[in-house]
């Protein structure tokens, strides 16, 4: 299993309208399909931050993911409105091995 962190920076004072974004996505179905997902909001460490975490059985499955639900225009259409909110990101992808 792959673990796949999508780690978003928000600029200060944009986590509600973040927030109302990504509730917007889940309720239309626009998040990449995963075997497990979750979005969490720090508690500790670096503030503001938004991170989307996926479980995908291979590489090739996330591949499949991103292409399938970021290639929408829909999802082109609600990124350009969730990324004026983010300052910088990052990823990880890492192997479970237990």
């Amino acid at each position: 299993m792959f673990i796949v962190r999508d780690i978003f920076q928000l600029r200060f004072g944009a986590y509600k309208e973040a927030k109302a974004l990504l509730d917007e996505a889940y309720s239309k179905g626009m998040l990449p399909d995963a075997k497990s997902a979750r979005i969490l909001s720090d508690f500790t460490g670096d503030a503001y931050r938004l991170i989307f975490e996926e479980g995908h059985d291979s590489l090739g499955d996330y591949e499949r993911s991103l292409t399938e639900s970021m290639g929408t225009k829909e999802w082109k259409a609600w990124y350009e409105k969730f990324k004026v909110h983010i300052t910088g990101s990052q990823r990880e992808i890492l192997k479970q091995v237990m």
